[in-house]
């Protein structure tokens, strides 16, 4: 509704602009839900319940994660993120339900087509890091030329070629993830899987690795990973779910969850005084902030309590003052986790 309403006070407004000869620095920010093709599962789980000695770690979780995607699986600590990821990896099995992968149940010779980064890193401290590199390699059928071949190119992209031929104990844990990455991934398997992958890395090498993970998610890859940094989430995942005491409590596309949430909260950007364009929108919602610039668009954050009087909102304030622009303020995956844990949603 909100983005029909504002479509036709753009489109009326920027008229009225042309029409005077003063429609330079006007615009319309409008959010869209963009979404990614659909595509079939690649995974579905399906009511998988695991206990630990008495502790429930997953109760009864049912998801499906489309092909070709890139999919969050996002929760407090302790929430069951990693017990999934190593079901779905067959490191350990669940007491009930199952795991689809491809249209049958997953099988061990099904792990070959899955890379898996863990949490906890495993490379051995005392191995020279191209000899372990390859030694992986191997274990998911590369052959020794190969492997190395395709390291190279690798090592080289991530400027860690001249580690080659030290031991992994020298490496810093920064370095020593960028090794465990290109070993999860060289054999160009149909599903990776990470465990907080930009867990170590500075802000640079962070965005070196969400690059990557969307270059290999457009090369047909379909990409799970758990994380507690928000920002990637909205950066990189096409979809989440939210576990949250062992329990799905949110699932869904990112865009289309954190529209879903909204609060109504509005901002609006315009030329003109700040006292003619409150007395005209007062009564209609609460203004929340109220940002004057001497020089420039002032800002203003308002909250419309019902939809049905966004198009007045909107018509009140244009008759008042010069606006440039009104935007829905939508809410971001880090308020939306905080509020779903909180059972506020």
């Amino acid at each position: 509704m909100h983005k029909e309403i504002l479509c036709t006070f753009a489109m009326q407004n920027i008229a009225d602009k042309v029409a005077q000869g003063n429609a330079a620095n006007c615009f319309i920010c409008i959010p869209t839900n963009k979404k990614r093709n659909r595509h079939m599962s690649i995974i579905s789980i399906e009511n998988v319940t695991k206990s630990f000695a008495g502790h429930v770690a997953l109760d009864n979780v049912s998801l499906s994660i489309p092909e070709g995607s890139i999919y969050g699986i996002l929760g407090p600590n302790g929430a069951g993120k990693t017990t999934l990821l190593r079901i779905i990896n067959r490191i350990t099995a669940p007491d009930s339900g199952k795991i689809i992968f491809a249209g049958h149940e997953i099988t061990e010779e099904d792990v070959y087509r899955i890379g898996y980064m863990p949490e906890e890193r495993g490379l051995y401290k005392k191995m020279k890091v191209g000899e372990q590199a390859v030694f992986f390699a191997r274990l998911k059928g590369m052959s020794r030329k190969e492997a190395t071949e395709k390291l190279k190119m690798w090592f080289e992209k991530f400027g860690i070629q001249e580690w080659w031929n030290k031991n992994i104990g020298e490496l810093s844990k920064g370095m020593a993830q960028k090794v465990q990455f290109i070993t999860t991934v060289l054999h160009e398997p149909k599903l990776l899987i990470f465990d907080e992958p930009f867990s170590g890395f500075d802000p640079i090498n962070a965005n070196l690795l969400k690059e990557e993970i969307l270059n290999l998610r457009d090369k047909g890859a379909t990409i799970i990973f758990s994380t507690h940094n928000m920002s990637s989430v909205e950066e990189v995942c096409d979809h989440i779910t939210l576990i949250d005491k062992s329990r799905n409590i949110l699932s869904g596309n990112v865009e289309e969850i954190r529209h879903m949430h909204g609060a109504n909260i509005f901002e609006i950007s315009y030329r003109g005084s700040e006292k003619e364009i409150t007395g005209a929108i007062s009564e209609k919602c609460e203004i929340m902030e109220s940002k004057p610039s001497p020089a420039g668009f002032n800002r203003m954050k308002i909250h419309i309590a019902n939809d049905s009087e966004v198009r007045s909102v909107i018509a009140a304030a244009n008759e008042s003052v010069e606006i440039r622009s009104f935007t829905e303020i939508i809410p971001s995956m880090n308020d939306i986790f905080i509020r779903a844990v909180n059972g506020n949603l």
